[in-house]
């Protein structure tokens, strides 16, 4: 009889290796993205939330105050850089679909039978 335990001993690690070295870090960047998929919701969230408890202008700190207080009460402790750069993009995308929307009605406006 022909001993194949070396043959298999060689399968298991070929395959050890190729999970090790595309598998697991292909999970790590799937499950990363997604984190950050569900941050990136919560920030939108709370900064739509923030705009409309502290209206006004020059409230802007304790509206990134308010976002960050929302974050961490969802258990999301990111590095501060990261959070200012979250709320930024957040704040920058609800001013552009504010800026859509005002264009969107002036043109309704002008052209009634559109």
């Amino acid at each position: 009889m022909i001993d194949l335990t070396d043959v298999v001993a060689a399968i298991i690690t070929l395959l050890c290796a190729l999970i090790s070295a595309f598998l697991i870090p292909y999970l790590k960047a799937k499950f990363d993205t997604e984190k950050l998929a569900k941050i990136q919701t919560w920030v939108n969230a709370a900064v739509e939330a923030a705009e409309m408890i502290y209206k006004g202008a020059g409230r802007g700190e304790e509206k990134k105050a308010y976002v960050k207080a929302c974050l961490e009460a969802h258990g999301y402790a990111l590095d501060v850089d990261e959070i200012e750069n979250l709320i930024e993009s957040a704040v920058y995308d609800l001013n552009f679909i504010r800026v859509e929307n005002d264009e969107t009605e002036i043109s309704e406006a002008d052209n009634p039978e559109a």
